[in-house]
C-alpha cells in the first residue's frame, strides 16, 4: 500500500484524481470549439491515459475493502462532484438548482448502497 495510508484515503484519493483527469479529457476540448475533431480526440486520449494510470490503481487498492458496486459508487460521486465545480469554473455553466437536486439524489442512492441493511 503506498505511503502507508488507509486503503479507503488511497483508493478515494486516487479515484478523485482520476476523475479530475477524464473531467477535462472527456469535456475539456468543448471549451475550444474551433479545434478539429481529430485534434480533441487525439489530446482527449493523451489525457486519458493519466486518468487510467490512476483509476486502475484505485479499484486495485480498494477491492477487498469495497466491494465492485461501492466503488463504482464512490466513482460516480465523485465525478458528479468533480464534474459540477469543472462546469462552472471551466466551462463558465449555471449551477442549476435541477442539478444540485439530482446529485443530492445519487448520494442519497449511495447511502442506500453503503447502508448495511
Amino acid at each position: 500500500m503506498p505511503f502507508n495510508l488507509p486503503v479507503p484515503v488511497v483508493s478515494i484519493g486516487l479515484l478523485f484524481c482520476s476523475n479530475v483527469f477524464m473531467t477535462m479529457a472527456w469535456y475539456g476540448h468543448l471549451k475550444y470549439p474551433t479545434a478539429t475533431l481529430q485534434r480533441a480526440v487525439l489530446i482527449s486520449w493523451c489525457i486519458a491515459f493519466f486518468e487510467y494510470c490512476l483509476q486502475v490503481p484505485a479499484n486495485r487498492y480498494g477491492y477487498g475493502y469495497f466491494n465492485a458496486a461501492e466503488l463504482k459508487t464512490i466513482q460516480e460521486v465523485l465525478s458528479l462532484s468533480v464534474f459540477m465545480v469543472f462546469s462552472v469554473l471551466y466551462l463558465g455553466e449555471p449551477l442549476r438548482w435541477n442539478y444540485v437536486l439530482g446529485f443530492l439524489m445519487i448520494v442519497g442512492a449511495a447511502f442506500v448502497i453503503f447502508h448495511k441493511w
